[in-house]
């Protein structure tokens, strides 16, 4: 159940046994030669699915590890892959010798054309740049076909030059227009150009030279990580230093602006925000947004182009109180600039919390639960279990007397199996909540661990595409048992694979010149639904699927390369007495009908296929004017979606249960927190939605006929 950079439990092994004994690899002349040989014999002795050593890895490696270094087509011409092409089917030969040829024939094209690459861009930013030249400029690089020679090459940094400056030009009047106090004087088109050529021609200069320092061992990091990969997306390798960031990113207290981060070929990604911290204050800053570059408050931004990600997060991290600069590319493709202040990222925040929720004369007195991890005990001394946290939520809830109960998901990427099946529990008697098989064993059922029912009310769960692993056991098994109605996106993430690290110096007998050698992370098992069925790639469709603005684009586990298949296995016993959902289907067309005639659904429908519109359309016009004229009008779009979504629900009133309430009398920073969830919460119309599902449910189902005359009458 883990992400790269998910919370999950590392289960840091000693050595493990090959055949009779403890393993101890020897035999390789050098680190380089030691660390590939450790983590191939790691891979096949503990991977769920170990791939042959051929051609077709070979191949895969080839792809993955050229993406990786040139990802943008910036570096590389035809003429090399040509010649770099002879080594695809015999990379598996190498790997297989300890060999390095591939790779270092790659390193020596690629040191080769980052030097061209320079030449071009110098010769480009010091000449004569005409921004009205026509033309289009392709900012998909899969899209891109590799510049048939140098003499293109050139070319095509005389484009990337050009697009360049039309973008910072763009941004600077779009900013002199927004000045309103304008306490310098107004400057021309011709000095803002001028200015935008300075600016990049500094930022590349940056560049170049960051590139210039990377050292032979992070391009290994990269070559490792592509034959891992080949694997699955989630088996990977880890230098020590990635590691020691990885295990940094576990931890309960985070510095800077709360969001993680992993390569994604040139640049930086963010692949989740952490809640509460100050990124996700911003309501900015998303998942999967590329950090193009950074800046300082006053200061010239960084190009983090094939910046190292130790790197990237030093030039994130700050002291408390400044402010940071993310220049980010959209899921549109649109570029934004994103300030945020540092701050502490407070525990607290990361929490279960529970809310009392009423729209009067509709819905009245739901309680609300909203999970952003399932975080447990091992991330800090004595801290609690997200089991334990929402236990003591749903008390609270039922002290309220609440009318039923909304556990959001939405977002969580997962985290602690022992947690999740712990909370699954509290929903049911007993019995089954997930599946877990290794290559050669039969499944392990995890089981409900007792007969008591914390909670045998009415029960919403929502999900979305972020929502995975953990949160997927839960919603799988709730849908299984039909003990809730799980409300969401079109489907969740659909990873239903565990992991677990393994510290190849460990594993390695002697050699200790070489270490630390680093870890790799192998998928072990992999998850299953208590029906048989795998959550892996399908992800749990929700019973009821509401619209958002990414239901077109394809996304979550499926569009990895490499993802493990779906599968499935004999389903287990299961059954519970607790409540028995007889009219849902009811219940859902009632939801589809009101959909149908909301506003603001229809817009958002509309609004997503544009959106899948403008991430298809990735060819840009370079001449100034056109871009100018497609850049603003996208920039319309943008502002219409959040004015759409601006305004609070009607009549929905959200307060907290009377113990958190004190809290927020006693705390300020608690207190502020608070009332920006809250705040958020009042926008939320899948909320809404979810809470008229709430009373459709109660209204129509036998086991809640005690709850049906206080749903509208408090």
């Amino acid at each position: 159940m883990i992400l790269r950079s998910s919370i999950v439990v590392a289960l840091l092994l000693g050595f493990y046994w090959f055949n009779s004994g403890p393993a101890k690899i020897t035999g390789a002349d050098n680190k380089e030669a030691l660390t590939l040989k450790a983590m191939m014999q790691t891979i096949e002795y503990t991977h769920l699915n170990p791939k042959a050593i051929d051609d077709e890895m070979g191949k895969a490696v080839y792809k993955l590890f050229l993406k990786r270094i040139d990802g943008g087509k910036r570096y590389l011409t035809q003429k090399d892959i040509d010649f770099l092409k002879n080594y695809e089917t015999k990379i598996d030969d190498q790997i297989r010798e300890l060999n390095f040829e591939f790779f270092n024939e790659t390193s020596l094209l690629l040191d080769k054309g980052l030097k061209n690459s320079e030449a071009y861009f110098f010769d480009a930013i010091d000449g004569n740049i005409d921004i009205e030249k026509p033309g289009y400029f392709q900012t998909n690089p899969d899209s891109l076909a590799y510049a048939s020679d140098d003499k293109e090459l050139k070319s095509r940094w005389q484009q990337i030059v050009q697009w360049e400056v039309n973008a910072k030009l763009l941004s600077s009047i779009e900013a002199q227009v927004k000045d309103t106090v304008q306490t310098n004087p107004k400057k021309s088109t011709d000095e803002l150009k001028l200015e935008a050529i300075k600016d990049i021609r500094k930022r590349y200069v940056d560049f170049f030279e960051r590139i210039k320092k990377l050292r032979r061992s992070d391009r290994m990091e990269t070559y490792l990580g592509s034959i891992a990969n080949y694997f699955d997306p989630h088996t990977d390798y880890f230098s020590p230093v990635e590691k020691q960031n990885f295990d940094i990113s576990m931890g309960n207290k985070l510095e800077g602006i709360g969001a993680r981060l992993q390569l994604d070929g040139d640049y930086t990604k963010v692949f989740s925000i952490v809640v509460g911290g100050p990124a996700w204050k911003t309501k900015k800053l998303e998942e999967n947004d590329v950090i193009l570059k950074i800046s300082q408050a006053g200061k010239e931004p960084v190009d983090i182009a094939g910046m190292r990600l130790d790197d990237v997060v030093q030039l994130i991290r700050g002291k408390k109180g400044t402010t940071v600069i993310l220049t980010v590319r959209k899921k549109n493709n649109s570029v934004e600039d994103i300030a945020i202040e540092r701050d502490e990222v407070q525990l607290d925040d990361s929490k279960a919390k529970s809310l009392v929720l009423n729209i009067p004369g509709n819905v009245q007195h739901i309680g609300y639960i909203y999970l952003p991890k399932f975080y447990s005990s091992f991330e800090v001394d004595g801290g609690n279990s997200c089991a334990a946290d929402v236990a003591m939520e749903i008390l609270k809830l039922k002290e309220q007397q609440v009318n039923g109960i909304i556990l959001d998901l939405r977002n969580n990427s997962g985290g602690s199996l022992n947690d999740v099946v712990d909370m699954s529990g509290f929903f049911i008697e007993n019995g089954p909540i997930v599946q877990v098989k290794g290559r050669d064993s039969k499944p392990s059922i995890y089981n409900d661990k007792d007969n008591e029912v914390l909670y045998d009310g009415p029960l919403i769960i929502m999900v979305n595409q972020n929502s995975a692993s953990a949160s997927e056991i839960i919603a799988a098994a709730m849908q299984d048992y039909n003990r809730a109605i799980i409300v969401g996106s079109k489907s969740t993430f659909g990873k239903g694979t565990v992991q677990r690290f393994y510290d190849l110096d460990r594993i390695v007998g002697g050699n200790e010149e070489y270490k630390p050698l680093g870890n790799v992370k192998t998928t072990t098992q992999k998850f299953y639904r208590i029906n048989g069925g795998s959550t892996q790639m399908k992800g749990v469709i929700p019973d009821v699927v509401l619209p958002d603005f990414y239901q077109y684009i394809d996304m979550g586990e499926k569009e990895y390369e490499y993802a493990m298949a779906w599968s499935e296995i004999e389903p287990t016993k299961y059954s519970q007495s607790v409540v028995v959902l007889e009219n849902k289907k009811k219940v859902i067309e009632k939801s589809r009908e009101r959909i149908s005639h909301n506003d603001k659904f229809i817009y958002i429908d509309k609004r997503a296929s544009k959106l899948k519109k403008q991430r298809d359309e990735s060819r840009f016009p370079l001449d100034f004017r056109s871009y100018r004229v497609l850049v603003e009008n996208r920039d319309k779009e943008d502002d219409q979606d959040e004015n759409i979504l601006k305004n609070n629900v009607k009549n929905l009133e959200i307060t907290n249960v009377p113990s958190d309430y004190h809290k927020t009398l006693k705390d300020e920073g608690y207190k502020a927190r608070n009332d920006e969830f809250i705040k958020d919460l009042k926008k939320d119309i899948y909320l809404e939605e979810t809470m008229y599902i709430m009373r459709d449910m109660i209204r129509s189902e036998k086991s809640f006929v005690s709850i049906q005359p206080k749903l509208t009458s408090r």
